[in-house]
């Protein structure tokens, strides 16, 4: 097939052409078919050029640094990870502090060093003084209001905050939340210029890259990077720190380097942005590259909380209880009884195993009628089996002011009541 209507490019001869050849006769045939045949040469050589010569034009008006590049998402420019990390890194790091507690015993003159010690090469900080990290998340009103962990000022006398440039700021306690392991701070704006800016940590996916900053072992404005391990990790903590698990925490599971002194600090996604409040790890033997952090959506409505209010206002029952299984497989030396109270040794149901066994009852329960060893079973018909199911259910689906049906056991028999919810400072 040729690229015209008819056959100029062809070399055949047709049958009549053939036909009216005679010997001896004079013929241009071969002529003719040369000369086609010369003419596709020119032809294609012609067209040759004409390409070469359309794309050194086009070559010649092309400035290199200038190629179209595929985006990110929201419209950021693709560049490579390192490129990438670096970048999150200048963003948020200036946003990022180191959170300095000192404790009641590190404000005694005549405190020895403790264990508590973190200073790294953080000179003016004292020996039992502990460390931490925070994030600033807005400056307005003469004011910059930093996130950090519970814990990070848990018992603290006096708290400061470490800008990156080295300025040390003194740190208000605006409120704080041992539950959700969430704090605000406040400190004077003055000379403070960076502020972070919250993400969405809903679109985070099993594989992407992460930065974590913050101030481990005292080495302040450090970053490590890593990827995201798994989201919604559920892992039990225990409030008191008494070594019983009595909730559980929703967390981002993470490679990303968290060591003691990066609490506080930031998870950040490639395009700089705040995505979780680095909070723990699992610090075991053998054990690599488990950290884990408080998911932003998560933080945001606690923070709300503590910045209207100082506290997070949950529904109160009035209960100090342990788990009945903890109590059955750790039964008490002799009879069972209370020698202080009097009270009788605690009889339950063979077939009933779990429950919150009662140490003590005030506020609501107390008047309601719940006393010493009573074992709640149930809430509302829902399932108790111990002090986190009591805790879950409580706030996770009850509010202030609303009646809850109590059914528990009582040496042996089983009863039921009903109480109303009231409010408490969870940090009292």
């Amino acid at each position: 097939m040729s690229l015209f209507d008819d056959d100029f490019y062809s070399t055949r001869v047709t049958r009549r052409t053939r036909q009216d050849i005679r010997p001896g006769q004079r013929t241009t045939t071969g002529f003719r078919t040369f000369s086609a045949f010369r003419v596709a040469i020119v032809s294609s050589l012609v067209s040759m050029l004409a390409v070469v010569l359309v794309y050194m034009l086009i070559s010649a008006g092309h400035k290199p640094g200038h190629e179209a590049k595929p985006a990110l998402a929201g419209g950021q420019p693709f560049v490579e990870t390192s490129e990438q990390i670096i970048s999150a890194s200048e963003k948020v790091r200036p946003a990022v502090v180191s959170i300095i507690n000192y404790t009641k015993q590190a404000q005694d003159p005549k405190a020895k060093d403790g264990n508590n010690s973190n200073n790294g090469d953080n000179g003016n900080v004292p020996q039992n003084a502990s460390l931490g990290s925070g994030v600033i998340y807005e400056n307005k009103d003469g004011k910059a209001y930093i996130i950090t962990n519970a814990h990070v000022i848990a018992d603290a006398a006096k708290v400061q905050a470490v800008l990156m440039n080295g300025d040390k700021k003194d740190a208000k306690i605006v409120g704080q939340d041992t539950i959700s392991d969430l704090a605000v701070l406040s400190v004077d704006s003055h000379g403070v210029e960076a502020v972070a800016e919250i993400g969405d940590s809903e679109k985070l996916r099993v594989g992407e890259m992460v930065i974590a900053v913050g101030n481990p072992l005292g080495f302040g404005d450090s970053v490590s990077q890593g990827i995201v391990s798994f989201l919604h990790r559920i892992v039990p903590v225990s409030l008191n720190q008494d070594g019983v698990y009595d909730w559980e925490q929703e967390v981002v599971q993470t490679t990303a380097a968290i060591n003691q002194g990066n609490s506080g600090g930031v998870l950040a996604d490639l395009n700089g942005r705040v995505v979780g409040i680095n909070s723990m790890k699992v610090a075991d033997t053998g054990v690599e590259g488990i950290g884990f952090a408080i998911p932003i959506d998560t933080v945001m409505p606690v923070i709300d909380q503590l910045m209207a209010k100082g506290k997070v206002v949950r529904p109160y029952m009035g209960v100090y209880t342990m788990d009945l299984a903890t109590f059955l497989d750790n039964p008490p030396v002799g009879d069972g009884t209370n020698a202080q109270s009097g009270t009788p040794k605690m009889v339950m149901p063979d077939n009933v195993k779990d429950g919150a066994l009662v140490l003590e009852a005030v506020g609501p329960a107390l008047d309601a009628g719940l006393k010493l060893n009573d074992v709640i079973t149930e809430l509302d018909g829902h399932p108790i089996k111990g002090t986190l199911d009591l805790r879950k259910y409580l706030y996770n689906k009850k509010s202030i002011g609303e009646s809850l049906t109590v059914t528990y056991y009582r040496e042996g028999k089983k009863e039921e009541l009903k109480l109303t919810l009231t409010e408490k400072d969870n940090n009292k």
